[in-house]
């Protein structure tokens, strides 16, 4: 039976990968043990759960990036999450150990590696983040999904370097827009916008879309609005004074993506390499808001491609108001034309064939392993029964001495 542990939290880009990959896992080995790693306050706790998994939690958290004493409270909380890590690794004895970012999967990997386990590393930004880069150097495999981020890692981890691109959920590749509209009740007719700022929400995206709701409830649009569970109350306040009709949703979180993104003309969000995986899987035409101050300023990095290859807008958070939001907004729903070259611009981008080779990628680690470890078993067995053999035809000390005619005393 296959043993694995996943580990990849903080937010949904670093968790669904993790969930992709444990459903195919599952798909393809039905009887397979698969348990997570995550923490506690994370949004993991809240989605593994929900996919049929079983979570284990340790306590960890990430470094600020400048100075801060909270970070001498962390080096502690660091401590005592690589112990708990070595704790649930040496009592689950898993075949292979998959991290998939966030600060929780450092401890984990590390752990893995420490121990001798098949280990490997999704990255699923063009820049690897730096714990990413040192574990590079320890672990069996790495898996990229930007081709030019293979010159961000260090040499040491060259070989171990295979681009896949970015998993997406079984159940998003599967969605059908026909399916999905009749499911959210929304006619075919109709035009429907999707709009979501990541797992946790943007208040920036938020501010903007206020104007465009109303212009959208006026020109009767359907739309789903995810504000983040942070920002919804303070954001239905300030909308009161709209009324929305049954297909027009603003809600803290989105449940359901399959539906919702299947179900859209266009789509609104930030530029996580993740949402930018699903949105073009599917072929999606997008506005594009890159989160300011990421890693590396990754996001921009990804806006800017979506955009280069025209399968959407990119708006810069600083040059994002709610005016340019909605002329961007109307101006591509009013242009049937533009939006279907989008949306073909986009599929091509899409690899939804990218969790079947991250799979393969894994199946490869783990059938060398068993092989390693049948060659192993075969050959300490051998040398059990060549020890029992001279056990058996060599005589004993006394019989020796019989033999050669030496009385016992």
């Amino acid at each position: 039976m296959m043993k694995v542990l996943l580990s990849g939290g903080g937010t949904g880009g670093h968790v669904y990968p993790a969930i992709a990959i444990a459903n195919k896992i599952r798909d393809e080995h039905p009887d397979a043990e698969i348990i997570f790693v995550g923490t506690e306050k994370g949004i993991e706790s809240e989605i593994v759960p929900k996919y049929g998994f079983e979570l284990k939690t340790v306590t960890v958290q990430g470094f600020k990036r400048k100075i801060d004493f909270d970070n001498v409270k962390r080096v502690f909380k660091l401590f005592k999450g690589l112990e708990q890590s070595r704790k649930i690794v040496k009592k689950f004895k898993p075949d292979i150990v998959i991290g998939t970012g966030g600060y929780v999967s450092g401890p984990v990997l590390f752990n893995a590696s420490m121990g001798k386990i098949p280990a490997i590393i999704h990255e699923q930004n063009s820049f690897p983040g730096v714990t990413n880069k040192i574990l590079s150097k320890t672990v069996t495999k790495v898996l990229t999904s930007f081709e030019d981020s293979h010159k961000r890692f260090p040499e040491a981890a060259e070989d171990k370097l295979v681009f896949t691109g970015n998993p997406v959920r079984k159940e998003i590749l599967l969605s059908r827009k026909n399916i999905a509209r009749k499911n959210l009740s929304i006619s075919d007719e109709k035009r429907m916008v999707l709009c979501y700022g990541g797992s946790g929400g943007s208040r920036k995206i938020n501010d903007a879309m206020r104007l465009v709701i109303k212009n959208m409830v006026n020109e009767d649009i359907a739309f789903i609005f995810a504000t983040g569970k942070s920002y919804y109350d303070e954001f239905m306040g300030s909308i009161s004074d709209i009324n929305l009709k049954p297909y027009q949703k603003v809600v803290p979180y989105l449940e359901d993506m399959a539906n919702a993104l299947a179900a859209s003309d266009l789509v609104i969000g930030s530029a996580g390499a993740i949402s930018l995986a699903e949105i073009t899987a599917l072929g999606k035409p997008s506005i594009i808001i890159p989160k300011a101050y990421t890693a590396e300023n990754h996001q921009e990095y990804n806006a800017k491609s979506i955009e280069k290859q025209g399968a959407g807008i990119a708006i810069l958070e600083k040059n994002l108001t709610p005016e340019s939001l909605n002329t961007a907004v109307f101006k591509l729903l009013g242009d049937r034309e533009l939006l279907v070259d989008m949306a073909n611009a986009s599929k091509t981008i899409g690899k939804p064939e990218a969790i079947d080779l991250i799979y393969d990628e894994i199946m490869k680690v783990y059938n060398s392993t068993q092989k390693s470890t049948s060659k192993k078993t075969k050959k300490e067995k051998v040398i059990k029964e060549v020890k029992e053999i001279k056990k058996e035809t060599t005589p004993s000390i006394e019989g020796q001495a019989k033999v050669i005619g030496i009385k016992k005393r």
